[in-house]
């Protein structure tokens, strides 16, 4: 299941990611969508788990928490 994240700390990577989301399962992916020309964060990443299961969880717990500062969101991922 793919899970949307957003309203991350400007200086959230992708590792941060997987070790927040680490308690919910295996994880395929983690990252944090970067600007092209500015090369900084956009705010807003994707975490892949191995499970719808999983995913549901993890959104379930830990959308609207505080994460390095800020309140994130986080939802099931639009497909493109």
């Amino acid at each position: 299941m793919n899970v949307f994240v957003a309203s991350l700390h400007p200086s959230t990577k992708g590792e941060d990611l997987k070790v927040l989301f680490a308690d919910y399962g295996p994880i395929i992916s983690a990252k944090v969508i970067m600007d092209r020309e500015t090369r900084r964060s956009k705010r807003f990443g994707f975490v892949e788990l191995e499970s719808d299961e999983m995913g549901e969880k993890a959104i379930a717990e830990l959308n609207e928490t505080e994460f390095q500062g800020n309140t994130i969101i986080v939802k099931h991922a639009n497909e493109k």
